[in-house]
């Protein structure tokens, strides 16, 4: 076959990406040596796909899409084995190694891990339904067996709530009314976390308005009746953030800056009011997006519920992961408690920027999963960036054939009013490029259930047909420049 000029110009920079993915390996083989055997050519795939994503193709992609051949897109399972399937097209290249995947291959491993975690698929044409259990529930057999009816192939329960006595209620409920149906349905708990919240010695709220300074100290610095301060759960914070940091009340509701830092408190200049009601409220959450703060993300609480999770639960859900070395906190607090597989929840920017280090680390086990815990992450990222993000960590995290669940606020006006918001059907259209979609309590969850599954039913055959371009991502261009 006699190529052209073009043909032989988009073959050879394939072949130069191909010598960059096979240099990297050479490279980043400190991480890929350490990931569980069942995961190595995963990992291989996951690092190559890096490497593609720390360039920008986008102008080598119309190139390619112009000659007739594949583009690259929607190729993040199998990176490589597209690579050079295209290479082949274009006159050069035998048959793929043995450690890179074909599309089907890919296919087979995703849903291999998929089914791993979330159990037997109802439906292959539908993400499985994570459900978030209400304390109620723990009381009422019938309504839980009704959830399993209408879909709920995983419950979560929130260790932030309830007690141990609550949760082993639940639970049997869900084996019961498994057991009796034939349905499978995993259980899912999540680590309650470090709880980032305001204290207010002897008031329930201080008013604030735009332009006004307040002060905002540790608990244990934090006096009685204090005019304008704002005490936090975080020992020493003062000592951790710096004049400019931005600091965020109650999701974002009321945004501040700081303008100093005097001891054991902080200035804070209020910027923004978006609540209706311009109050700082006492056990609100405090979010501090332009901080590294230093506290566990296992706490105590966390130590003293593990137990018990290990015991009856099939996952649990890592709160506030920022790096790796949480990570390996984890594990030890675990022991040899393997059954229980985890799911890295993604919810700081710390864990968007450290995804692939993660990703790498929890391959160390044979099943780990990936949570887009969207409500704090949109407001610790800001939500204008969240749609653009989301996407980002879908793609990474299919490469590296880790599932995702889609998480936070999922139909949020259906389950609880019964009626839908027009963005929250779009929204939930998305969810479907998700492994797993989580949906909160709610009084209407069987109904929020039932449209979930009809959007799926209905979008499920046109959202993997779109075609994407290759800019630089800012998540695998820092991976690579380590």
């Amino acid at each position: 076959m006699v190529l052209s000029q073009e043909l032989l110009r988009l073959r050879h920079e394939l072949e130069q990406i191909d010598l960059s993915m096979l240099q990297a390996e050479v490279f980043f083989a400190h991480l890929t040596d350490k990931v569980h055997p069942s995961n190595s050519k995963i990992a291989l795939n996951l690092l190559h796909y890096l490497v593609l994503r720390s360039l920008d193709i986008r102008e080598l992609q119309d190139r390619l899409h112009a000659a007739g051949v594949s583009s690259l897109a929607s190729s993040e399972s199998h990176i490589r084995g597209q690579l050079l399937s295209i290479i082949q097209r274009l006159g050069k290249g035998t048959k793929l190694p043995e450690k890179v995947f074909s599309y089907e291959s890919s296919k087979k491993s995703l849903d291999t891990k998929a089914s791993a975690l979330f159990g037997k698929r109802q439906n292959d044409q539908l993400p499985f339904v994570m459900v978030t259990f209400d304390t109620a529930l723990a009381n009422d057999y019938a309504a839980v067996k009704n959830l399993l009816q209408s879909g709920m192939s995983v419950a979560r329960i929130n260790c932030a709530h309830d007690d141990e006595s609550t949760w082993f209620r639940m639970i049997q409920h869900i084996r019961r009314a498994s057991k009796i149906t034939g349905l499978g349905c995993k259980i899912y708990m999540d680590l309650a976390g470090p709880k980032i919240r305001t204290v207010l010695n002897g008031k329930n709220k201080i008013k604030v308005h735009e332009g006004q300074l307040i002060y905002l100290t540790d608990e244990a610095h934090l006096k009685k009746n204090a005019e304008a301060t704002i005490g936090c759960t975080i020992k020493g914070i003062a000592k951790q953030l710096h004049v400019g940091d931005n600091v965020l009340f109650d999701d974002g509701l009321i945004e501040a800056r700081v303008e100093r830092v005097a001891g054991t408190k902080v200035a804070l200049l209020i910027m923004r009011i978006s609540s209706k009601k311009p109050y700082i409220k006492k056990e609100k959450g405090i979010n501090f997006p332009d901080s590294s703060l230093l506290f566990s993300a296992l706490t105590e609480y966390d130590h003293k519920c593990l137990p018990f999770i290990t015991k009856h639960a099939d996952m649990v859900g890592y709160s506030f992961v920022r790096n790796t070395k949480d990570l390996m906190e984890l594990r030890e607090a675990m022991g040899k408690h393997k059954k229980t597989n985890l799911i890295i929840k993604i919810e700081t920017p710390d864990a968007v920027k450290n995804l692939p280090s993660l990703l790498f680390s929890g391959m160390e086990e044979e099943y780990v999963g990936v949570m887009i815990a969207r409500g704090d992450l949109a407001v610790e990222i800001g939500f204008e960036r969240m749609g653009e993000i989301q996407e980002e960590i879908l793609w990474i995290c299919e490469a590296a054939h880790v599932p995702v669940i889609w998480a936070t606020q999922v139909l949020e006006n259906l389950n609880k009013s019964g009626v839908a918001t027009r963005s929250e059907i779009t929204d939930a259209t998305h969810a479907a490029q998700a492994d797993c979609v989580m949906i909160n309590k709610g009084q209407y969850i069987i109904r929020g259930i039932e449209t979930l599954k009809d959007i799926f039913l209905r979008s499920g055959g046109h959202h993997v047909k779109k075609r994407y371009t290759f800019r630089p991502l800012a998540i695998a261009s820092r991976f690579m420049a380590q």
